[in-house]
């Protein structure tokens, strides 16, 4: 009998235990006061409600590289409707000082990854067509989306840049688009 007891008092310290644990954990890595949003680290942070705090990638002002900022987004379970979420902040452009990378007039048409982690992103032609051009600003825009989405969603390995649902030679005339993007961490200041 006293077996039997201690045995059951042993199971439930491990359940107590285990509890305690499970709403250390619970509220040390989901709970959304800053400072624990502030100590989980800059990418992928779900919060309580369906929002995560994302990077979005824009020109600096000198536009000469990209520079984060943070923006809580609307977090699907679908990594092509994280991305959508994503690609709409990023044509909606910077709450900050920095500077747009996508011009305002683009309208994202169609977004899809491939079993490879390959994000195709179809814009529409005002992506180019109202583009500021440069080779520079064209290298922005291009790692602007790339690197905001790959370096945000685990899914995306790179990413294809698509118009009007074409394969374009370039976004502005001097960038081949025409294969893939990886993420360029090279770009980010």
């Amino acid at each position: 009998m006293t077996i039997r007891r201690n045995s059951l008092i042993a199971i439930l310290a491990v359940c107590i235990a285990a509890t305690g644990l499970f709403a250390y954990f619970y509220h040390a890595f989901w709970s959304p006061d800053e400072k624990s949003r502030s100590e989980a680290g800059p990418h992928r942070f779900l919060l309580k409600s369906g929002r995560a705090r994302v990077h979005l990638y824009f020109s600096d002002t000198d536009h000469r590289f990209l520079t984060t900022e943070d923006r809580s987004l609307a977090q699907p379970y679908s990594a092509v409707e994280r991305a959508r979420s994503i690609v709409y902040a990023l044509i909606d452009g910077p709450n900050g000082p920095l500077t747009p990378t996508i011009p305002a007039e683009t309208r994202l048409l169609a977004i899809y990854v491939t079993q490879d982690g390959i994000a195709c992103v179809d814009f529409n032609r005002a992506i180019s067509e109202k583009h500021p051009g440069g080779s520079l600003s064209e290298l922005l825009s291009i790692f602007s989306i790339v690197n905001t989405l790959a370096l945000n969603i685990p899914e995306i390995k790179a990413v294809k840049i698509l118009i009007e649902g074409d394969e374009a030679e370039t976004l502005a005339g001097h960038i081949d688009i025409r294969s893939p993007f990886r993420p360029n961490m090279l770009m980010i200041k």
